[in-house]
């Protein structure tokens, strides 16, 4: 079963999701955002401003997730205007972000992130990913530039949504399992086998 907006602010209140907007904000010191908060049957998290990443062809390497060399990517400063923060993701490149928001998934809850439209809207795709349950952490984030050109990432502001599953208690949970990509930090978190 899908957890609505009323299951979601009390588990946030208990401790599955900080810092928690109670509501869906669109508006920021007059400033228009991307929206960012508590929905209806979901929530939105926002980008940290804190560490961007986006990979760079280095010739002679390939990229291998089993040994990652993290000179493939390369740090993108944060810029700022009367728009907001931001970061730029070049035109067919891929990022990596982390969320502002620190999770907590309870063990009978399983999380999947989704792209907002409006970013989708502009050729950025942000990765389907789960967050297991008991899994807890910042969680990284991969998006995508499928458009010919340059596109701007907002930080502080709502960058995808989660959508809360629950089922029966499973046997072993990721926090139980220790997991590979536990308690990650506000920071991306680079690919581990």
């Amino acid at each position: 079963m899908i957890k609505n907006d009323k299951w979601i602010a009390a588990s946030a209140e208990a401790g599955m999701i900080s810092p928690f907007s109670p509501s869906l904000v669109s508006k920021v010191d007059d400033r228009r955002v991307l929206s960012f908060g508590l929905s209806s049957f979901g929530y939105d998290i926002r980008l940290s401003p804190a560490d961007f990443r986006i990979f760079r062809h280095i010739p002679g390497t390939v990229i291998d997730p089993k040994k990652f060399n993290p000179a493939n990517l390369e740090q993108v400063e944060l810029q700022k205007d009367g728009h907001g923060e931001f970061f730029i993701l070049p035109a067919h490149s891929y990022g990596l972000g982390v969320a502002l928001e620190y999770l907590k998934v309870p063990d009978n809850i399983s999380v999947l992130c989704i792209g907002k439209s409006t970013y989708a809207r502009i050729g950025c795709i942000a990765n389907l990913t789960p967050a297991e349950a008991g899994w807890e952490g910042h969680l990284t984030l991969e998006i995508s530039n499928a458009s010919h050109a340059d596109c701007r990432i907002y930080a502080n502001e709502g960058i995808v949504q989660l959508i809360f599953f629950e089922g029966d208690p499973c046997d072993t949970c990721y926090a139980t399992r220790q997991g590979k990509y536990q308690h990650q930090k506000q920071e991306v978190t680079l690919p581990r086998v």
